[in-house]
């Protein structure tokens, strides 16, 4: 399968460098076709890691779109080779870097652990009322932390409690299927819960601009009301035959100067993210505060930054600098005028582009996804007027990125799927049949929520 990607990549590639004028005129937007197909299929495939790809796009692009690439490739559209760089200092970039700074300290210090402990302790023993509380925990976790991480470390709490069960209890499945299915519906709550979250943001600019608060403020509400329909759902699928469970959460919250530091700037940043309006510094640069505290503090040192998600952040700009060059070259444009948009209705539109947002992140990563048909939703959401009575660009990009982050039918649609698949408490069919029914009710309300934001202004 790996060598089948990468022929198959390469050949995609050279045979869209030599597609005919009377397909494709301008040299450019050959060359910006053939990155595109090949960092698909590699992004499919795998034979490469996905943050390599993004790496080889950046790569390609410097070679063969800036005005410093190979002499031979100046044809068409020439990009600055700094525009190109600047993907890896873009101010996203360095959102996600405050946050992982932020779950780094909250992880090193205990603090995770220990508000787990104090969020579960009113749910009392009921199996029903343990799996709301992990639920809601985890949920909370993953607007601010890797959901990957949150799955891992809630995991490791539930296992214990799983093995308790009798071998036919069928509340165990719905107690680990509930960790990855809250993880993946919190990451929808933030800016940078989930890298999808962030990306949109790039799109999202002008008048269609959202801040932190802004996104919490739609982002929440949909998560709360997610995660207790998948309560409810998991609860009918998998009721729990046991009457009382046990979990020991043990510790203290840490005294140490440097945990107090941590305990203040988590607050504080929190904070000012929610109230950008008031104060007026943007998230970009309230996430620096973590960053430098930290840094200059010694709660974050050389060891804790290896642990630090570096991919991700390669994967992330390379899915910019590829958005970038189908923006600059015109190609996202000439795409979407190339499909006949204009003669499908406005709503339709509205619809089908989520669902297959959704159906391609079933089967790949919810970033590269985004990465791939960000850049052609929004041009397609600027170019169609008739969108505009709907919500315009603001909409479709946004109920395709929650739709991405809907995708969790598979053990292969997201990394908390298959942390919670590798327990072997449950079978790919009872994550496959669970996973349907919530994100198609997801998707439900998800577009309800839509309406109601178009209601109260939302969209102008």
């Amino acid at each position: 399968m790996k060598k089948i990607g990468i022929i198959l990549g390469v050949v995609l590639f050279l045979v869209a460098l030599f597609l005919p004028e009377s397909i494709v005129a301008d040299p450019a937007q050959k060359k910006v076709i053939a990155i595109f197909l090949l960092a698909t299929v590699l992004w499919i495939t795998e034979p490469i890691p996905i943050y390599t790809t993004s790496v080889l796009v950046i790569f390609l692009e410097l070679m063969m779109l800036s005005d410093k690439g190979l002499s031979f490739f100046k044809e068409g559209t020439i990009i600055k080779y700094g525009d190109i760089f600047n993907n890896f200092s873009h101010p996203l970039i360095f959102l996600f870097i405050g946050g992982f700074f932020l779950a780094s300290a909250t992880s090193k210090y205990k603090l995770d652990m220990n508000l787990a402990r104090v969020i579960l302790k009113p749910f009392g023993k009921k199996p029903a009322n343990i799996m709301l509380g992990l639920m809601i925990i985890t949920a909370i976790f993953s607007m601010f932390m890797s959901n990957t991480a949150t799955t891992a470390m809630m995991l490791s709490v539930l296992i214990p409690v799983i093995k308790s069960f009798s071998p036919t209890d069928r509340g165990k499945v719905a107690l680990t299927l509930s960790i990855p299915l809250a993880a993946n519906i919190g990451g929808i709550g933030t800016p940078i819960g989930t890298p999808p979250n962030a990306i949109a943001l790039k799109y999202l600019t002008g008048n269609n601009s959202i801040d932190f608060g802004e996104w919490m403020g739609f982002g929440v509400p949909y998560v709360v009301v997610m995660l207790l329909i998948s309560w409810l759902i998991l609860l009918t699928m998998f009721k729990p035959e046991a009457e009382s469970l046990e979990i020991n959460l043990k510790g203290k919250f840490l005294k140490s100067w440097k945990a107090i530091v941590v305990y203040i700037t988590f607050g504080v940043t929190i904070i000012l993210w929610l109230t950008g309006k008031l104060h007026g510094i943007n998230s970009y640069v309230v996430a620096m505060i973590p960053v430098a505290v930290f840094s200059v503090t010694g709660v974050i040192n050389k060891k804790d930054l290896k642990g630090i998600s570096w991919d991700v952040l390669w994967l992330v700009a390379g899915g910019f600098a590829l958005g970038m060059a189908m923006e600059k070259t015109g190609m996202s444009r000439t795409l979407v005028n190339s499909i006949p948009f204009g003669e499908m209705s406005p709503l339709v539109l509205i619809i089908v582009v989520p669902f297959f947002t959704l159906t391609m992140g079933t089967f790949m990563s919810h970033t590269v996804t985004v990465n791939l048909l960000l850049p052609i939703i929004a041009a397609l959401g600027a170019s169609l007027s008739g969108l505009e009575a709907f919500g315009g660009s603001k909409l479709i990009i946004l109920a395709s990125t929650m739709a991405a982050s809907l995708a969790m039918a598979l053990p292969v649609s997201t990394p908390p799927n298959a942390i919670a698949h590798s327990t072997g408490t449950i079978e790919t069919k009872d994550m496959m049949i669970s996973g349907t029914i919530i994100c198609l009710i997801g998707m439900v309300v998800m577009f309800g929520l839509m309406v109601i934001l178009k209601s109260i202004g939302f969209f102008n």
